[in-house]
């Protein structure tokens, strides 16, 4: 089938990637030139293991194209899906549909016979109605059919989460468009995951469900971290005796800085907005947006203690920079906040990410930023772990042991056994361990 894909950001990129690797012909939409331009040289504008060969495999086969004309992308498409940016609304929470809405309307004047418009970008209930009025607005003998299937993409694991799915959630209201979308992901049919047609406002909902059902688990453990601090108890056992439990599971139950990311920080605002707005409020939801928010700046706490309570003049080594490994994605990362609080009181803060230190530095001016591990462990006063990234696991800890100024390890990943650290003479604090 022809697939046009508008916006060529994480989801539409990796989406317009994966649908043209099973067979179809996918064009790949973005208003951004400079951004088109590097894809059409060969470069990709984000980090994600695979994409780059992936990418460049269906552009060889003649299946992915790229452009910044809308209009013939369209005229010639199938199905045209929307996959452009739904930001938290600076003030009130609310997600920005702007760019969804200016989709729809330029779509609505290119049609021209029978298409599928699908909403990929994550919305709140009710945005798929409102696309489907803005079309017949502009374009009032369109024949199309509105479509939510939102995306369940986990940023260092996006192409075999999208080939590899535990399920595809497609909210329709018209039969020619349930056609469609089953032939779209009739690809799939050989990993056998379930199609799960739902009403369309359902499929809407259910997005902004998951996300929030995941924050809060991962809010959860990090509550029980604290407690586990206190009594005495490990918080990786807690976690692994209750994540067998198949009722509960035993993912996102990993304690830590708390949740960043271009997902669940901005779908928990929206979320409880929504509840909000249908005097339907999530209580829960609530606590877990304030608690996260406290649990960055309460890491910063934990480096200062280490510290005997203050680090002003001190210098203070990050690992890790992006809110989580295998991306260089810094949107609402924890180290934000987290190097935001050391330099408010005085740190000097030297940083290593092995992909996001691009985008990390114009939001971090007063940061110094190194060249390895090693080079941030240099004459340091602590070593924090930020991002878990597996070349951070295997650390040479003697070497890193003669180039720290004081042999201070604060882990805030967990992704060491303390009585290995401590045995070669470092002071070592984990989260919810003793």
């Amino acid at each position: 089938m022809n697939i046009t894909m508008i916006g060529s950001g994480y989801v539409g990129l990796v989406s317009g990637a994966c649908f043209a690797d099973f067979g179809h012909v996918v064009t790949c939409v973005d208003s951004d030139a400079s951004k088109i331009e590097r894809l059409l040289r060969g470069e990709i504008p984000i980090y994600e293991p695979g994409l780059d060969e992936l990418v460049a495999n269906n552009v060889k086969q003649n299946r992915l194209f790229f452009t910044t004309d809308l209009t013939p992308a369209v005229r010639g498409a199938d199905a045209v899906f929307i996959a452009v940016g739904t930001p938290s609304r600076r003030g009130d929470g609310h997600a920005d549909l702007s760019y969804v809405y200016a989709a729809a309307e330029t779509i609505g004047r290119a049609l021209d016979k029978f298409t599928v418009i699908v909403n990929k970008s994550t919305v709140p209930v009710g945005t798929g109605d409102e696309v489907e009025r803005l079309i017949r607005e502009v374009n009032p003998k369109a024949d199309f059919a509105v479509v939510s299937n939102p995306e369940f993409l986990r940023e260092g694991a996006a192409i075999e989460d999208f080939k590899r799915p535990d399920r595809v959630v497609i909210g329709v209201e018209d039969d020619r468009a349930r056609e469609v979308m089953a032939e779209i992901y009739r690809p799939l049919s050989l990993n056998q995951p379930p199609l799960v047609f739902v009403g369309r406002r359902t499929s809407e909902l259910t997005k902004y469900a998951a996300n929030a059902f995941l924050a809060t688990k991962i809010t959860f453990i990090n509550e029980v971290a604290d407690l586990c601090e206190k009594v005495g108890a490990d918080v990786q056992d807690v976690a692994r005796g209750i994540g067998l439990d198949n009722r509960i599971g035993s993912k996102f139950l990993h304690a830590g800085p708390g949740y960043g990311g271009s997902c669940f920080p901005k779908d928990t605002l929206a979320l409880l907005k929504t509840g909000q707005d249908y005097s339907a409020p999530l209580r829960i939801v609530e606590t877990v947006v304030a608690v996260n928010d406290s649990r960055k700046r309460a890491m910063a706490r934990k480096v200062i203690s280490a510290l005997g309570g203050s680090v002003r003049g001190k210098k203070i080594g990050l690992l890790g920079l992006a809110f989580k490994p295998n991306t260089d994605d810094m949107r609402d990362a924890p180290s934000l906040a987290i190097v935001a609080s050391l330099a408010g009181d005085g740190a000097k803060v030297h940083a290593y990410d092995p992909e996001s230190m691009g985008q990390a530095k114009p939001l971090m001016p007063e940061v110094t930023f190194c060249d390895d591990p090693y080079q941030t462990a240099e004459g340091a006063d602590a070593l924090v772990i930020v991002t878990e990234w597996d070349a951070f696991r295997a650390l040479d800890l003697d070497r890193v042991k003669t180039l720290l100024k004081t042999p201070v390890i604060v882990d805030l990943r967990n992704i060491y056994r303390a009585a290995d650290i401590r045995k070669r003479g470092f002071t070592y604090l984990s989260v919810g361990r003793e």
